[in-house]
């Protein structure tokens, strides 16, 4: 699945932007211990905070799930800890209305290391035409621990298409990755613009 959608999912880089020197845990945490700046930059990150959570077998990053939010409906979740929950997404569309506004959240939790640049990229198709392309950067963030095991992050809301052009289905690739080149989570996904929900 990953080859053919590689240049459609590749991300948009910052000119002049370099990543910053890997560093491990330990190291952030000894990292200028005197500044005061930079140990506020570390409590935001919760570098000092609670264990670590993550087993050395865990992927850095899992994404738990992800929720389609809409004011004045139930969220609908994906759970993507069930077994085959990734697969069958492509096979089962959500129903969007017509000029809905919405915005996706995802939960995820970090392990080992700190994650830096996480960003949430996504193309969509209509009948094999690329319609849009999206990028949302959620951020760097230290591994989860029992203080905080995990992540919530609401996207930009959107708003679908409408009129009786925009209404059909839609084929989507989604991809969560990082200022390291490192996919976390890569999957099709569909959905159909309708005239009601």
């Amino acid at each position: 699945m990953a080859d053919h959608h590689e240049d459609d999912l590749a991300a948009q880089r910052t000119e002049g932007f370099k990543v910053g020197e890997k560093k491990t845990l330990q190291e952030y945490q000894e990292l200028d211990k005197d500044d005061e700046a930079m140990n506020r930059w570390k409590a935001s990150l919760g570098l000092n905070s609670g264990e670590p959570i993550g087993q050395p077998t865990d992927p850095k990053c899992l994404i738990k799930s992800l929720a389609m939010v809409t004011a004045g409906r139930p969220d609908v979740v994906i759970d993507l800890s069930s077994p085959g929950a990734v697969d069958s997404l492509k096979n089962k569309p959500f129903t969007i209305k017509e000029g809905a506004k919405f915005h996706i959240k995802v939960v995820f939790q970090v392990n080992h290391e700190v994650l830096s640049g996480l960003k949430y990229i996504q193309v969509v198709k209509r009948k094999g035409i690329r319609v849009s392309k999206d990028q949302e950067m959620l951020g760097s963030y230290a591994p989860n621990t029992t203080h905080k095991p995990s992540y919530t992050k609401e996207f930009n809301e959107e708003e679908a298409p409408s009129g009786m052009l925009a209404r059909g289905h839609y084929n989507a690739v989604s991809k969560f990755d990082d200022d390291d080149n490192n996919t976390h989570l890569l999957f099709e996904w569909s959905f159909d613009i309708a005239k009601d929900w």
